[in-house]
Order: structure tokens, then sequence, then C-alpha cells
């Protein structure tokens, strides 16, 4: 059985599948895959070609450091220990062609995956808990808004989704209670949402409009104003929410308050 060690400065997981499916060409042969993952210094590169040596192993790496690709391949020639460099030429050639240096960071494929999926899953979050949906999975969240009903709750949801945060949102209704749910959420992942009666009248207003029929007395100011001070009332009441104002001001500029009120810039 052949010994064959992968090699990487970031997880292994280019290497290990380049390797495999260069091996299925060979199904015959017995072979025994060592990864050294996350090597970051010579003495760490020195070990593994001691260790080589001692396995008669064949080497593969994908290290995209250039001085750690030159420090393993001059201690396992020192050990004679055969090499396989799986990224050196590519960079080298890409370097030409782009005429750019490569950033020299490992791990940094993986990093971009696990970002890519995180927001892919944020997203999902952000669709299943819009408007007190789910409410018995508020603990999940990263961040809770609340807030009356054209606050902006679900723009910003999805805003902040698209950054990774996963964001559950409630909507306070006038005279029913919160959901129990809410009031046992970590009063630090809460943000409530705060605006001035006769804009959010107005924005009522042009949804009636747009609608094409009457609400009731959705947008009539003294309604608003009911519903804004029953709302005020709760935030009092659980002082350890954070609450924001977002009169007249874009979704970006309020999902950065947000994320600065809570230290998570």
């Amino acid at each position: 059985m052949k010994t064959i060690f992968v090699v990487s400065d970031g997880t292994g997981g280019t290497a290990r599948r380049a390797l495999d499916a260069a091996l299925t060409q060979f199904p015959e042969a017995a072979t025994d895959i060592q990864v050294r993952s996350d090597l970051h210094d010579a003495d760490q590169v020195a070990a593994v070609a001691r260790d080589a040596a001692a396995r008669c192993a064949v080497v593969v790496h994908t290290l995209v450091s250039h001085e750690l690709r030159a420090e393993l391949l001059r201690e396992c020639r020192s050990h004679d220990v055969p090499t396989l460099d799986l990224m050196g030429p590519l960079l080298e050639r890409l370097s030409i062609e782009l005429a750019a240096s490569p950033a020299e960071l490992p791990g940094l494929f993986h990093q971009l995956n696990e970002d890519y999926f995180r927001r892919i899953e944020a997203m999902d979050f952000a669709i299943r808990h819009d408007d007190g949906q789910r409410t018995e999975e508020l603990g999940l969240a990263d961040i809770v808004l609340v807030g009356v009903s054209r606050t902006f709750k679900t723009p910003l949801s999805v805003y902040l989704a698209t950054k990774g945060w996963l964001v559950a949102n409630v909507p306070l209704v006038l005279d029913l209670p919160p959901p129990p749910e809410l009031l046992v959420v970590p009063p630090e992942r809460v943000v409530a949402l705060k605006t001035e009666a006769h804009r959010l009248a107005a924005l009522r207003r042009v949804r009636a409009e747009h609608l094409g029929y009457a609400l009731g007395d959705y947008d009539d100011p003294r309604h608003v104003r009911r519903e804004l001070d029953y709302a005020l009332g709760l935030y009092a009441r659980n002082p350890g929410w954070a609450v924001v104002d977002v009169t007249g001001k874009p979704i970006e500029e309020i999902s950065g308050e947000i994320l600065t009120l809570r230290g998570r810039r």
C-alpha cells in the first residue's frame, strides 16, 4: 500500500478532491491518504517531510504560499521524498496571463464558499421567519426586528440576510399582546423600530392607493398614533431592546445603525 500525504496551508480539501479524482483512474491501487493541513511555518513543513520519509510516502500539496512551497521542496529533496505541486504551476501561469500577483491567502476558496452558503441560509431564514412566522424559532435568530406595519421590517430582514445575519421580524398589532416567544429572546438580539406618525400614515396611504381599496383605519393618523404609542410602551417595558428610528432613512443607513448598536459591524 502506497502512502500519500495531502499537504496544505488551508483545509486540504482542494488537494484531496483532485487526488481522489485522479485515483479513480487507478482502481486496483491500494493507497493510504494522510492529510496534513494548516501548515504555516518552516518547522511544520520540515516535520511533514521527515514523517513522509519515514513512511516512504509521496507528498501532494496545494500550498499557496511561495515561501512554504519552496521550503517543502527543499525539505522533501533532502529526505528523498517525491513531491507533486498542484497549485504552484497554476498560480505562476495565471500570474503571467492575468498580469497580477496571487493573494497567497490559505483557505480563501473554502472561506468564500462558506460565506456564500451562509448568505443563502440567511435569506431562507428571513423568508421563513417574516411577519411573525415560526415564532417558536425566534431563539435561533441573530437579530429580531419588531415594529408596527410599514416600519421596513421585511426589507431590513432581507438586506441584513444578504450580509449573512439570521433575521426574524415580528409585527406589533394594536391591543394584541406580542408572541410570548419574543419576550424570552435575549434582549440584546431584539431591535425595536419606531417612526413619526405623520410619515407612517403617509406611507400607509400610498400602500392603500396602490392596492386600490380602502384599508379601514389603517392609514388614519389617529389610529397610527395609537399604534405607535402602543409599540413605544412595549419598548419602554423592555429596556434591553435597542430602539432605532427609521423615519426618512434608507435601508442601508438603518441596517448600519442596527449593526452598530449591536456591536456587529
